[in-house]
Order: C-alpha cells, then structure tokens, then sequence
C-alpha cells in the first residue's frame, strides 16, 4: 500500500498509533489509577461508548495509509476487552502495518497468549515494578503476587512474542528494585525499560521530588554493570538503550522527565472512547467516534485525521513545570493507555 505522509508543525511524521481499547483495569496501581480515586463506585465507560472493533479496524487502516508502521494495543488492561484476538487478527493484516504489540500486566496471558500469537500479535510490553511481593501488592492495590505476573511472561515466552517489562521506578517506593529487577532481566534474557515517573492525568499526585531520573538509575546499574549505548532502530525511538557487556540483552530508559524527546515524538494516540490525543500530556482529544457515527465517510475521517496532526505543535516535555504539571489539563492513563 502506498502511503501519504503526514507531518506536523514541527515537521514529525506520524508513524505510531497507541490504542487504548478499554479503560477498565484488574490492578489499582498508585500511579496510574489509584484505588482511593478509581473505586468500586467509579463510572467506567460503558461498552456503547467504547469504539468497536470494526471502528478500530477502519481508523488503524487510515492511520497507517498515513505513514503509521507501529501500532500498540493499551488499556486500562486491553486483556480485558472480550475477544482482543479478533481486534489483533484484522489488524495484523493492514498491508503496510509492520509491528503490532501490546502492553499489559501480563496476569491474563496464561489464558490468550497463543491465541494472541496465532492471531498476529508479535510482542507484549509487561508491566513490573517490583519483584518483592509486598511492595508489589502495594503498588498494584490489588495485593497481585508478583508470580501470576512471572506466569503470563513465561506464557508469552512460550507462544513465541517477543517480550519486553516495563518498570516505572519512584522515589521512595521502589528504586531498591532497581538492581535485582535489571538481575532478573538479564538472566532471563528479558528487555528491561526503566521509565521516568511522569504526571500523566491529574490523580497521582505527581511531584518532580519523586521522580528518579534516566541519569540516575544509569548510575546504580553502572555499578554493577558494564553497560555498551546501543544506536537507535528507527527515527523517534524513545529509549535510550544500553547493552550489557558480552551478552545481547538491552536495557533502557524512558526519560520524558529528565530528557525531552518531544523533537521527534511521531506518537499519535486513538482513547477509549474514540478520541484522538496529540500529545499523552496533552488533554484535549478530537472525537473521533461521534464523527464516525455521524456517518462520516472515509475519506471525511482520513481528512480529519490529516487536520488534526498537521496541526499538531505539542512539546509538552519540553516545557514542563512544576506549575504546568499542576495545572494543565490532562486526560487519565486508564483511557489513553502510555
């Protein structure tokens, strides 16, 4: 398929498109959906407003007619959408599309990790942020032990994805996590992103006093570790990437705090319920949805689409405050995934 690039104000392609499928999650984690703000009476999007599938399917094929190669699927917990092995096969098969992943906490992979390999699905980003199963439990304010997490990576292991774990490193709650979890990475050959902690939404409380940063982190690994800087793969990646010395296992970093790469963000972001985001500080979405179910055409929607990043001028990391960070609206985690 012939593509047409698009690009912004600041002359960014677009190249990835972040789905975020369902806004609901089994975990409370403290900075993405603390349990004190999402409780048993919070409102989740109920499923008519959530996008179907076969809406999915038309948008990610014109979003890849305009240059995107890298879709993931996201959530909330995208596990929990009902048949995600339907989504992943009719986007699999979107001529031009060459990566398609998808992030989770891994504890429902034992149970669709090979239905999501059969269907397309070539890798999974896991999310772990201790391996010590009370701060875990902690952290996911749900008490999940760390194992039914090791399960569903064994499990993706298994079905043959490729695996890589996330872990999103605060200070004073689990920074002593740091060494034994790039431990465990390298001995199991996982790709381990540590990531900056960021103030995504407007419910965790987030201050430039908690957040322990790329530079940081490099330096207690180093202590342990020699560690060789790995080249990019492709324009806009956002780790940066080291590799222990004498092996093929890479760690990096996710610094959006310490170390903007608004420059060359191509991320685009598709909510939920059917909004499209610009920026992931960013919290005023394009609906996407009403549009579609006002009986937009196709060409009407890929319109829309080109409007909306050509005018897309975000550079929020660039300019973060402590007063922007307070103060600037924001959409949830749970609806526009990371």
């Amino acid at each position: 398929m012939e593509k047409s690039i698009v690009k912004d104000q600041l002359n960014r392609p677009l190249r990835d498109l972040r789905i975020s499928v369902i806004d609901r999650c089994n975990f409370r984690c403290t900075y993405c959906m603390p349990a004190e703000k999402f409780g048993p009476d919070f409102a989740f999007l109920p499923k008519s407003e959530l996008l179907t599938y076969e809406e999915i399917e038309l948008l990610a094929k014109i979003f890849v007619g305009l240059g995107v190669e890298k879709i993931r699927l996201t959530g909330g917990e995208p596990l929990l959408r009902k048949d995600l092995p339907i989504l992943v096969k009719k986007l699999a098969e979107l001529d031009g599309l060459k990566d398609l992943a998808l992030t989770t906490n891994g504890v429902l992979l034992p149970r669709l990790a090979n239905d999501l390999k059969e269907a397309g699905l070539q890798r999974v980003n896991v999310s772990l942020d201790s391996l010590n199963d009370e701060l875990f439990g902690k952290i996911n304010g749900r008490n999940v032990a760390v194992q039914e997490v090791l399960n569903g990576i064994k499990a993706a292991k298994e079905a043959g994805l490729f695996i890589k774990i996330n872990m999103v490193v605060k200070k004073g709650l689990n920074e002593s996590e740091i060494v034994p979890m790039a431990k465990f990475c390298k001995e199991n050959e996982l790709q381990l992103r540590f990531i900056e902690y960021m103030d995504v939404g407007s419910t965790n409380g987030w201050k430039m006093d908690d957040v322990i940063t790329k530079k940081e982190i490099y330096e207690i690994l180093k202590a342990h570790y020699l560690l060789d800087p790995v080249d990019p793969d492709y324009y806009g990646e956002v780790a940066k990437r080291y590799r222990y010395e004498g092996t093929n296992v890479d760690v990096g970093f996710i610094p959006s705090v310490s170390e903007s790469f608004c420059s060359s963000c191509t991320r685009s972001r598709l909510s939920a319920n059917g909004q499209i985001f610009t920026c992931l500080f960013n919290g005023d979405g394009h609906d996407m949805k009403a549009f579609m179910r006002s009986g937009a055409s196709e060409d009407e929607i890929r319109n829309k689409i080109i409007d909306i990043w050509s005018g897309r001028k975000d550079r929020y990391s660039d300019e973060r405050t402590e007063e922007t960070a307070r103060n600037r609206k924001k959409i949830e985690m749970s609806y526009i995934g990371g």
